[in-house]
């Protein structure tokens, strides 16, 4: 599913952060970490995963008797997709403009900018 374009809900970045996270995992293990965060019933949560495995983020393992699902799609894809789409409609595709909105906006730590001054060299490095 990795190179298929797909675009999750709210409700199904959710659950698909929690199987990213924590691995495989019935209904039940599912809905018990969404309430961690808010109140959802758990048939709402039986029928967003039964809408992401027709969707194919997810697929289910139906062997034992609680049916246990795990997610299809790569977390990483998944954000850079997400990102992709994000950058091209809110700013017309400028990566610079994206990170000095970013940047300007967020106090970034000390760590945090010697990642970025890390990465930066590492590009300049291989476009050299």
């Amino acid at each position: 599913m990795s190179e298929k374009q797909f675009r999750p809900t709210e409700a199904e970045l959710e659950i698909l952060h929690i199987l990213w996270e924590h691995g495989p995992a019935s209904v039940r293990a599912v809905n018990e970490r969404l309430n961690e965060r808010r109140e959802v019933g758990y048939t709402t949560t039986l029928k967003m995963m039964q809408i992401m495995l027709e969707k194919g983020m997810v697929e289910r393992n139906t062997d034992s008797r609680s049916h246990i699902y795990v997610a299809v799609v790569r977390e990483s894809d998944t954000q850079k997709q997400l990102l992709n789409r994000f950058l091209q409609s809110t700013f017309r595709g400028s990566a610079s403009q994206l990170v000095m909105q970013l940047l300007g906006n967020h106090k970034a730590t000390d760590e945090e900018l010697a990642q970025i001054k890390e990465l930066i060299r590492k590009i300049e490095t291989e476009n050299q």
